[in-house]
């Protein structure tokens, strides 16, 4: 996938304790059993890593990776 993917992957693995098999880009949020506070700390991951900002209601349990990296590129592109 993109650089902007492995960085997204390296935020999930710091915050959240996730097995590395079992993260890719089809894996949700959900999936990783990753709760909200969590969820929270990834957004804002995102916005230091990137500097773009992440609404709270746009980074939700059931997006997936490759979804979230699709968001990130979107802003960066902007």
């Amino acid at each position: 996938m993109s650089n902007t993917y492995d960085q997204l992957v390296e935020i999930v693995k710091k915050l959240h304790d996730a097995p590395s098999d079992r993260i890719s880009p089809d894996v949700t949020f959900a999936q990783l059993d990753v709760d909200s506070l969590t969820m929270v700390e990834i957004s804002m991951g995102i916005e230091r890593e990137f500097g773009v900002p992440i609404d709270d209601n746009e980074l939700e349990e059931d997006l997936s990776l490759g979804a979230t990296t699709k968001l990130i590129d979107s802003k960066l592109a902007q």
